[in-house]
Protein backbone atom coordinates (compact mmCIF):
# COMPACT_ATOMS: atom_id res chain seq x y z
CA UNK A 1 0.00 0.00 0.00
CA UNK A 2 3.04 2.42 1.04
CA UNK A 3 4.56 1.44 -2.62
CA UNK A 4 1.66 2.23 -4.19
CA UNK A 5 0.69 5.24 -2.66
CA UNK A 6 4.65 6.51 -3.38
CA UNK A 7 3.68 5.59 -6.61
CA UNK A 8 0.83 7.71 -7.36
CA UNK A 9 2.35 10.97 -5.59
CA UNK A 10 5.12 10.44 -8.15
CA UNK A 11 3.28 10.08 -10.65
CA UNK A 12 0.99 12.98 -9.99
CA UNK A 13 3.96 15.20 -8.95
CA UNK A 14 5.36 14.35 -12.06
CA UNK A 15 2.38 15.52 -14.05
CA UNK A 16 2.22 18.36 -12.19
CA UNK A 17 5.62 19.51 -12.83
CA UNK A 18 5.01 19.11 -16.72
CA UNK A 19 2.23 20.79 -16.75
CA UNK A 20 3.72 23.66 -14.77
CA UNK A 21 7.29 24.06 -16.56
CA UNK A 22 5.20 23.12 -20.06
CA UNK A 23 2.25 25.77 -20.20
CA UNK A 24 3.01 28.78 -22.92
CA UNK A 25 4.49 25.27 -24.84
CA UNK A 26 1.00 23.34 -24.19
CA UNK A 27 -1.28 26.58 -25.36
CA UNK A 28 1.07 27.04 -28.27
CA UNK A 29 0.41 23.48 -29.54
CA UNK A 30 -3.56 23.08 -28.75
CA UNK A 31 -4.29 24.01 -32.26
CA UNK A 32 -1.26 23.12 -34.38
CA UNK A 33 -1.97 19.95 -36.09
CA UNK A 34 1.73 17.74 -36.45
CA UNK A 35 3.83 17.50 -39.05
CA UNK A 36 7.05 15.50 -40.64
CA UNK A 37 10.18 15.58 -38.85
CA UNK A 38 7.70 17.52 -35.34
CA UNK A 39 9.15 15.85 -32.09
CA UNK A 40 6.00 15.05 -29.42
CA UNK A 41 6.65 13.70 -25.99
CA UNK A 42 4.14 11.20 -24.79
CA UNK A 43 3.38 10.39 -20.89
CA UNK A 44 1.28 7.52 -19.99
CA UNK A 45 -0.40 7.05 -16.68
CA UNK A 46 -2.07 3.83 -15.58
CA UNK A 47 -2.59 2.42 -12.38
CA UNK A 48 -0.63 4.96 -10.08
CA UNK A 49 2.57 4.99 -12.29
CA UNK A 50 4.23 6.23 -15.23
CA UNK A 51 4.30 3.33 -17.44
CA UNK A 52 5.46 5.47 -20.54
CA UNK A 53 7.76 8.79 -20.78
CA UNK A 54 8.86 9.04 -24.31
CA UNK A 55 10.13 11.44 -27.16
CA UNK A 56 8.93 10.41 -30.72
CA UNK A 57 9.61 12.03 -34.20
CA UNK A 58 7.08 12.10 -36.78
CA UNK A 59 8.21 9.85 -39.91
CA UNK A 60 8.34 11.36 -43.08
CA UNK A 61 5.28 9.73 -44.06
CA UNK A 62 3.53 11.48 -41.23
CA UNK A 63 3.27 8.36 -38.36
CA UNK A 64 4.65 8.07 -34.68
CA UNK A 65 5.82 4.47 -33.76
CA UNK A 66 4.00 4.30 -30.76
CA UNK A 67 5.12 1.92 -27.29
CA UNK A 68 2.78 -1.10 -27.61
CA UNK A 69 0.87 -0.20 -30.51
CA UNK A 70 3.07 0.20 -32.92
CA UNK A 71 2.82 2.71 -36.25
CA UNK A 72 -0.07 5.38 -36.33
CA UNK A 73 -0.55 8.46 -38.08
CA UNK A 74 -0.05 11.86 -36.51
CA UNK A 75 0.13 14.25 -39.72
CA UNK A 76 -2.47 16.70 -39.67
CA UNK A 77 -3.69 15.79 -36.05
CA UNK A 78 -3.42 18.25 -32.66
CA UNK A 79 -1.75 16.54 -29.92
CA UNK A 80 -5.37 15.94 -28.14
CA UNK A 81 -6.83 14.64 -31.18
CA UNK A 82 -3.32 12.38 -31.25
CA UNK A 83 -4.55 11.51 -27.55
CA UNK A 84 -7.84 10.23 -27.92
CA UNK A 85 -5.92 8.14 -31.36
CA UNK A 86 -3.48 6.39 -29.13
CA UNK A 87 -6.40 5.85 -26.14
CA UNK A 88 -8.71 3.88 -28.17
CA UNK A 89 -6.18 0.62 -28.53
CA UNK A 90 -4.28 1.46 -24.95
CA UNK A 91 -7.78 0.89 -23.33
CA UNK A 92 -8.47 -1.98 -25.07
CA UNK A 93 -5.60 -4.16 -25.04
CA UNK A 94 -3.03 -3.11 -22.45
CA UNK A 95 -4.18 -0.65 -19.85
CA UNK A 96 -7.54 0.10 -17.22
CA UNK A 97 -8.26 3.85 -17.70
CA UNK A 98 -4.65 4.94 -18.74
CA UNK A 99 -4.35 8.53 -18.29
CA UNK A 100 -2.15 9.98 -21.44
CA UNK A 101 -0.56 13.27 -22.42
CA UNK A 102 1.10 14.21 -25.26
CA UNK A 103 2.67 17.95 -25.86
CA UNK A 104 4.49 19.05 -28.88
CA UNK A 105 8.25 19.19 -28.10
CA UNK A 106 9.78 20.76 -31.26
CA UNK A 107 7.69 22.57 -34.48
CA UNK A 108 9.78 21.42 -37.55
CA UNK A 109 7.11 21.48 -40.46
CA UNK A 110 5.59 25.04 -39.87
CA UNK A 111 6.90 26.98 -43.03
CA UNK A 112 6.10 30.49 -44.20
CA UNK A 113 7.42 32.58 -47.29
CA UNK A 114 8.10 36.04 -47.42
CA UNK A 115 8.69 38.68 -50.66
CA UNK A 116 8.78 41.55 -51.94
CA UNK A 117 9.95 45.00 -49.82
CA UNK A 118 11.73 43.00 -46.91
CA UNK A 119 15.75 42.44 -46.54
CA UNK A 120 16.06 38.79 -47.01
CA UNK A 121 13.17 37.40 -48.74
CA UNK A 122 12.60 33.52 -48.88
CA UNK A 123 10.80 30.40 -47.26
CA UNK A 124 11.54 30.22 -43.13
CA UNK A 125 11.17 27.36 -40.42
CA UNK A 126 8.79 29.25 -37.91
CA UNK A 127 7.89 28.01 -34.32
CA UNK A 128 3.89 27.92 -33.24
CA UNK A 129 1.85 31.38 -33.10
CA UNK A 130 3.82 32.79 -35.52
CA UNK A 131 3.10 36.27 -36.49
CA UNK A 132 3.24 38.50 -39.63
CA UNK A 133 5.66 40.61 -37.63
CA UNK A 134 7.82 37.59 -36.42
CA UNK A 135 8.27 36.55 -39.92
CA UNK A 136 9.19 40.01 -41.60
CA UNK A 137 11.65 39.94 -38.27
CA UNK A 138 12.60 36.76 -39.62
CA UNK A 139 13.53 38.28 -42.95
CA UNK A 140 15.63 41.15 -41.46
CA UNK A 141 12.65 43.68 -41.22
CA UNK A 142 11.31 45.46 -44.58
CA UNK A 143 13.31 48.18 -46.67
CA UNK A 144 12.81 51.76 -46.99
CA UNK A 145 10.85 51.43 -49.86
CA UNK A 146 8.14 49.30 -48.70
CA UNK A 147 4.38 50.38 -48.91
CA UNK A 148 1.64 50.58 -46.55
CA UNK A 149 -0.12 47.31 -47.14
CA UNK A 150 0.63 43.65 -46.70
CA UNK A 151 -1.00 40.86 -48.34
CA UNK A 152 -0.73 36.83 -47.32
CA UNK A 153 -1.90 34.34 -49.25
CA UNK A 154 -3.79 31.64 -47.82
CA UNK A 155 -5.76 28.39 -48.60
CA UNK A 156 -8.74 27.39 -46.85
CA UNK A 157 -8.19 24.55 -44.31
CA UNK A 158 -10.72 22.77 -41.86
CA UNK A 159 -9.13 21.64 -38.38
CA UNK A 160 -7.04 18.82 -39.12
CA UNK A 161 -5.33 20.83 -41.83
CA UNK A 162 -7.09 19.40 -44.56
CA UNK A 163 -8.09 21.81 -47.54
CA UNK A 164 -11.78 22.37 -47.26
CA UNK A 165 -13.70 21.73 -50.18
CA UNK A 166 -15.19 24.42 -52.20
CA UNK A 167 -18.20 23.75 -50.58
CA UNK A 168 -17.03 24.20 -47.14
CA UNK A 169 -15.53 27.05 -47.84
CA UNK A 170 -18.56 29.30 -48.96
CA UNK A 171 -18.38 33.29 -48.68
CA UNK A 172 -14.57 32.34 -48.72
CA UNK A 173 -13.98 32.01 -52.32
CA UNK A 174 -11.02 29.53 -52.04
CA UNK A 175 -7.67 31.66 -52.17
CA UNK A 176 -8.60 35.26 -51.18
CA UNK A 177 -4.96 37.58 -49.87
CA UNK A 178 -5.79 39.30 -46.35
CA UNK A 179 -4.63 42.74 -46.63
CA UNK A 180 -2.77 43.67 -43.41
CA UNK A 181 -2.38 47.43 -42.71
CA UNK A 182 1.74 47.70 -42.32
CA UNK A 183 1.11 51.94 -41.73
CA UNK A 184 -1.08 51.00 -38.89
CA UNK A 185 0.76 47.93 -37.25
CA UNK A 186 4.80 49.22 -37.78
CA UNK A 187 4.62 53.20 -38.24
CA UNK A 188 1.81 52.68 -35.45
CA UNK A 189 2.28 50.14 -33.03
CA UNK A 190 -1.09 49.13 -33.20
CA UNK A 191 -0.79 45.41 -32.70
CA UNK A 192 -4.70 44.22 -33.71
CA UNK A 193 -2.84 44.20 -37.07
CA UNK A 194 -0.17 41.37 -36.08
CA UNK A 195 -2.01 38.72 -37.65
CA UNK A 196 -1.23 34.96 -36.47
CA UNK A 197 0.16 33.00 -39.59
CA UNK A 198 -1.13 29.49 -40.32
CA UNK A 199 1.83 26.78 -42.02
CA UNK A 200 1.86 27.32 -45.65
CA UNK A 201 0.90 31.07 -45.51
CA UNK A 202 2.82 33.17 -48.35
CA UNK A 203 3.08 37.21 -47.20
CA UNK A 204 4.20 39.66 -50.07
CA UNK A 205 4.79 43.12 -49.36
CA UNK A 206 5.09 45.66 -52.54
CA UNK A 207 6.51 49.02 -52.81
CA UNK A 208 5.30 52.30 -52.18
CA UNK A 209 3.34 53.38 -55.28
CA UNK A 210 5.12 55.21 -57.68
CA UNK A 211 7.95 53.27 -57.19
CA UNK A 212 9.38 50.73 -59.60
CA UNK A 213 7.44 46.97 -58.96
CA UNK A 214 10.60 45.66 -60.39
CA UNK A 215 8.41 44.17 -63.27
CA UNK A 216 10.95 42.48 -65.07
CA UNK A 217 10.80 39.89 -62.33
CA UNK A 218 8.78 36.99 -61.58
CA UNK A 219 8.88 35.57 -57.65
CA UNK A 220 8.49 31.66 -56.46
CA UNK A 221 7.77 31.21 -53.13
CA UNK A 222 6.86 28.21 -51.22
CA UNK A 223 7.73 24.47 -51.26
CA UNK A 224 10.56 24.82 -53.60
CA UNK A 225 14.39 24.27 -53.73
CA UNK A 226 15.47 28.05 -54.13
CA UNK A 227 12.57 30.65 -53.62
CA UNK A 228 13.60 33.86 -54.91
CA UNK A 229 13.17 36.35 -57.91
CA UNK A 230 14.03 34.64 -61.32
CA UNK A 231 14.31 37.20 -64.46
CA UNK A 232 10.94 37.68 -66.47
CA UNK A 233 11.30 36.00 -69.98
CA UNK A 234 8.75 35.96 -72.81
CA UNK A 235 7.46 32.11 -72.71
CA UNK A 236 8.49 31.50 -69.47
CA UNK A 237 5.87 29.55 -67.87
CA UNK A 238 4.33 28.00 -64.39
CA UNK A 239 6.12 25.27 -64.40
CA UNK A 240 9.73 26.12 -66.18
CA UNK A 241 9.97 28.79 -63.27
CA UNK A 242 9.40 26.11 -60.59
CA UNK A 243 12.15 24.15 -62.57
CA UNK A 244 14.48 27.40 -62.38
CA UNK A 245 13.52 27.25 -58.75
CA UNK A 246 15.37 24.03 -58.29
CA UNK A 247 12.26 22.08 -58.75
CA UNK A 248 9.76 20.96 -55.66
CA UNK A 249 10.48 19.93 -52.14
CA UNK A 250 9.75 16.76 -50.60
CA UNK A 251 6.36 17.86 -49.01
CA UNK A 252 5.03 20.43 -51.96
CA UNK A 253 1.88 20.63 -53.56
CA UNK A 254 1.92 21.38 -57.17
CA UNK A 255 -1.85 20.52 -57.27
CA UNK A 256 -2.73 23.26 -55.71
CA UNK A 257 0.00 25.91 -57.38
CA UNK A 258 -1.29 29.55 -57.35
CA UNK A 259 -0.26 32.79 -59.58
CA UNK A 260 -1.49 36.25 -57.96
CA UNK A 261 -0.84 38.51 -60.53
CA UNK A 262 -2.15 42.29 -60.48
CA UNK A 263 -4.44 43.22 -63.54
CA UNK A 264 -6.10 46.98 -63.86
CA UNK A 265 -4.61 47.29 -60.14
CA UNK A 266 -6.34 44.57 -58.85
CA UNK A 267 -4.88 41.70 -57.17
CA UNK A 268 -5.84 38.37 -59.01
CA UNK A 269 -5.23 34.61 -57.82
CA UNK A 270 -5.17 32.09 -60.72
CA UNK A 271 -4.97 28.23 -59.41
CA UNK A 272 -2.95 25.97 -61.14
CA UNK A 273 -2.85 22.26 -61.02
CA UNK A 274 1.06 21.63 -62.09
CA UNK A 275 0.82 17.56 -61.30
CA UNK A 276 -1.58 17.65 -64.61
CA UNK A 277 0.53 20.07 -66.63
CA UNK A 278 4.04 17.71 -65.68
CA UNK A 279 1.39 14.92 -67.27
CA UNK A 280 0.49 16.30 -69.78
CA UNK A 281 -3.47 17.01 -69.35
CA UNK A 282 -3.48 20.05 -69.39
CA UNK A 283 -1.66 23.01 -70.49
CA UNK A 284 0.93 25.14 -68.69
CA UNK A 285 0.25 28.68 -67.66
CA UNK A 286 2.49 31.55 -69.30
CA UNK A 287 3.63 33.87 -66.83
CA UNK A 288 3.74 37.47 -66.75
CA UNK A 289 6.28 39.93 -65.52
CA UNK A 290 5.46 40.85 -62.01
CA UNK A 291 3.72 37.38 -61.32
CA UNK A 292 4.13 36.05 -58.05
CA UNK A 293 3.40 32.08 -57.92
CA UNK A 294 3.16 29.99 -54.42
CA UNK A 295 3.85 26.27 -54.68
CA UNK A 296 2.22 25.51 -50.88
CA UNK A 297 2.85 22.37 -48.39
CA UNK A 298 0.93 19.03 -49.25
CA UNK A 299 -1.52 17.70 -46.00
CA UNK A 300 -1.56 14.05 -47.52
Amino acid sequence: MKGKGFGLYTAVSVLFLFILLTGEWISAGESYSLGPGDIISAFIFAGGEQQIAVDLTVSDRGYVNFPFIGSIMARGMTSSELEHAVSIPLKKDYFVDPQIHIRIKEYHSLHFSISGAVKKPGKYEMKAATTIMDLIAKAEGVTLERGNIAYILRESLDFTGKKKSDKEKGAEKGYQPIKVNLLKLLDEGDMSHNITLVPGDSVYIPLAKGLNQDESKVYVSGEVKKPDLYTYQPGLTALSVCIMAGGFDKYAAPNRTTIVRIENGEQKVIKIDLEEVIKGKIQDLPLKPGDRINVPESWL
